[in-house]
């Protein structure tokens, strides 16, 4: 089978292709597993973390890509869950133990034992994976594969983000960064929240238009202040100074929920600048966001085919992988970006 390889950890800046097309073969479903042969696969921004080493993979080469979607191809022992040619999705929950008390709450994302789709094991930028018939989710008809793939990760990472946000109808919610989770965070609270105003805070004029285009109340730079205080603030962003500036536009007890993987080191002094009184005088409460569990992408899954949520993305063929990746560090983003794989 086709595959996109990353080799050795390396910056996206200075090597422009740090993956290689390569033949692999394909892989048998062992028990409790499926072969998916794969349609589409969403690019994200861990990928770049795990290129760049900020979230390594323990082992290389392997394959990246957790924004999966595509059809059962087999079924390994013991697998039920699904029938051959089934379109199935797969996010960046790969594995965990199944017994800690963590796993047994619903929050695998917590477990000691996780193990993350295209980072501990090999996940979609090939035209097959194999994978735990317990991390695969059925995708609704509603959606074409390009549209599901954003849904899986951006999309459920995005709601346990509002979720742990605590948001309540008509509060205020601000998001700070505005790509493929941001965009479909406000597509939610538009429907679900019908009387919450959202504002958000990107460095991208072209991000801000987006922004208000989608029913954002207002858009402003990453340094600005917005019209209110808000409620919650869900940070996207790859760096620290969002991070610092949100925090002033907090109501008192108000909530940063950090959705981010990793943090780069390149603006860490910014932190030096945080000022008590300021940024976290009056309760406020910063919470940050670790994976995602099954439970974000099954209910998450479910709520976007009713509403319906269409995620807004670009299409690229799985040997152009690495331009994806360097429009995305460039910060040349609408919406969500997604390989198209293994079809004519």
């Amino acid at each position: 089978m086709k595959a996109m390889i990353l080799k050795r950890i390396s910056s996206l800046a200075a090597e422009k292709n740090p993956l290689v097309m390569a033949e692999l073969p394909t892989p048998t479903p062992g028990k409790g597993e499926i072969l998916v042969r794969v349609h589409a696969c969403g690019v994200c921004h861990t990928e770049l973390d795990e290129i760049e080493g900020r979230t390594p993979p323990p082992r290389l080469p392997v394959v990246l890509g957790h924004q999966v979607v595509g059809t059962v191809a087999a079924l390994g022992p013991g697998s039920k869950k699904f029938g051959v040619g089934q379109r199935v999705g797969v996010g960046w929950i790969f594995s965990s133990c199944g017994h800690c008390e963590y796993c047994s709450q619903g929050e695998e994302n917590l477990c000691d034992d996780f193990r993350a789709t295209g980072r501990d094991a090999n996940g979609g930028y090939a035209e097959y994976m194999v994978v735990p018939e317990t991390s695969a989710h059925s995708i609704p008809e509603v959606f074409s594969d390009a549209e599901a793939a954003p849904l899986l990760c951006a999309g459920a990472i995005g709601y346990r983000s509002v979720r742990l946000s605590r948001i309540r109808d008509g509060q205020t919610m601000g998001l700070t960064g505005f790509g493929a989770s941001g965009h479909l965070v406000l597509k939610m609270l538009r429907h679900r929240y019908p009387g919450t105003k959202v504002f958000v805070f990107a460095r991208s004029k072209h991000e801000q238009a987006f922004a208000l285009e989608l029913g954002a109340v207002w858009a402003g730079d990453t340094e600005a202040q917005s019209p209110e205080k808000l409620h919650a603030i869900i940070d996207t962003t790859p760096v620290w100074k969002p991070v610092v500036e949100a925090l002033k536009n907090l109501r008192p007890g108000g909530r940063l929920v950090i959705n981010a993987i990793r943090k780069e080191d390149v603006d860490k002094e910014y932190l030096l600048r945080l000022d008590y009184p300021l940024h976290l005088w009056m309760e406020k409460e910063i919470k940050s966001v670790a994976n995602v569990a099954n439970r974000d992408i099954r209910e998450f899954l479910q709520l976007a085919s009713e509403i319906p949520i269409r995620p807004e993305y670009q299409e690229y063929r799985l040997e152009d992988a690495n331009r994806a990746l360097l429009e995305l560090k460039e910060r040349k983003i609408r919406g969500a970006k997604v390989l198209k794989i293994g079809l004519d």
